[in-house]
C-alpha cells in the first residue's frame, strides 16, 4: 500500500515520529511518500509527488493539517488517517501517543471509513464568468476581512431569496465544519453522518437572523449588496479570493465525499465529551480515567 505523508514541521517530535514510521512502514507493507516538506526531514521513502496516486493519505498535525492533505487529495478519495499533534484534533483519528499502534491497526485493516460530505463552491464574476473552484470538508466562509464594519449579502436557495443579511459575515459548512468556525458562532453541532448545509451568519446585526439547517441537494447563492467593496471568501480557513459586488459565490453539495479514518470503539459523541469537555473531568483530553 502506498501511503502519502503530509504533516506541520514545526511540531515537536516530528522528526522522530517520521524515524518509527520508516522502521515499521516495511513489515505493514506500507510504502511512504512523504511531501516535499517532511522529506527533508525524513531524507528516506519515496517523495509524494502527485497526491492523488496514493492508496491512502497520513497526515501529521492538527484538524488543519488533515484539511490540507484533504484538499491535496484533489476529490481522490483513499482513506486519510490523522494523527494529532495539535490541540484540539476533532477530525483525526488518534493522538500523537497513540500514533504507531494506530498505524498498525490501519495497516491491519481494523478501522471504519467514514464518508464526510464536502462542498462545491465557485465564485461567479459580473460577466457570469467561473473565477474559482474549490471543494471544502469544513466551511465556506465570506467575511468582511480585516475592516470593522458589517457587510450585507443576499442568500438565495434554490432561486428563492432566503433574506437579506447584515452581519460581519456568513459561514456556510458541512456537518463535519459544524464543530468548527461555526459552533464559535453560534451554530449548531451536527452529527457528522447526518448530511445537510448550515448557514450560520457572524455576528448579524439582526438577531433575527439565526442559523439554518438546510437539505444536502439545495444550491445555495450569495450575493454582495455593499457595492464595490472587496469581502472575502475563505474555503476551510486556508485558500480564498475576494469578493466584490455584482460577483455571486454558488455553493452546493460535491459528488465526493472525502474518507475519514475512524477505529472501532471511537464514536462522534465520545468524540463530544473528550474534546468539549461534556463528560466531566475524567473523559477530557490528557486524563486517563
Amino acid at each position: 500500500m502506498r501511503v502519502g505523508v503530509v504533516g506541520h514541521r514545526g511540531y515537536v517530535g516530528l522528526p522522530a515520529i517520521l524515524g518509527t514510521l520508516l522502521d515499521i512502514a516495511p513489515s505493514l507493507g506500507l510504502t511512504l511518500a512523504f511531501e516535499d516538506d517532511l522529506w527533508d526531514i525524513a531524507e528516506e521513502g519515496e517523495r509524494l509527488g502527485d497526491p492523488t496516486s496514493v492508496d491512502a493519505l497520513l497526515t501529521l498535525g492538527g484538524d488543519g493539517t488533515l484539511l490540507r492533505g484533504a484538499r491535496l487529495l484533489e476529490g481522490h478519495s483513499v482513506p486519510i488517517l490523522g494523527i494529532n499533534l495539535g490541540r484540539l484534533g476533532f477530525l483525526t483519528s488518534c493522538s500523537g501517543s497513540e500514533f504507531e499502534d494506530g498505524v498498525r491497526r490501519f495497516a491491519r485493516g481494523e478501522y471504519i471509513s467514514e464518508p464526510r460530505m464536502t462542498l462545491e463552491s465557485c465564485a461567479i464574476d459580473g460577466n457570469g464568468e467561473e473565477k474559482c473552484r474549490w471543494r471544502a470538508l469544513n466551511d465556506v466562509v465570506l467575511h468582511k476581512g480585516g475592516f470593522a464594519r458589517v457587510v450585507r449579502f443576499s442568500v438565495i436557495v434554490d432561486e428563492e431569496l432566503i433574506g437579506s443579511y447584515s452581519a460581519d459575515g456568513l459561514i456556510i459548512s458541512t456537518p463535519t465544519g459544524s464543530t468548527g468556525y461555526s459552533l464559535s458562532a453560534g451554530g449548531p453541532i451536527v452529527v457528522p453522518t447526518f448530511e445537510s448545509i448550515v448557514l450560520t451568519p457572524v455576528s448579524p446585526h439582526t438577531l433575527a437572523m439565526r442559523p439554518l439547517v438546510l437539505p444536502p441537494q439545495v444550491e445555495i447563492k450569495v450575493r454582495a449588496d455593499d457595492g464595490p467593496e472587496e469581502l472575502l471568501v475563505t474555503i476551510d480557513g486556508q485558500v480564498g479570493t475576494t469578493f466584490t459586488g455584482g460577483e455571486c459565490l454558488v455553493v452546493r453539495r460535491s459528488r465526493t465525499p472525502v474518507q475519514i479514518v475512524r477505529f472501532p470503539g471511537t464514536t462522534f459523541y465520545s468524540r463530544l465529551r473528550r474534546k468539549l469537555g461534556w463528560g466531566g473531568l475524567t473523559e477530557r483530553d490528557g486524563d486517563t480515567a
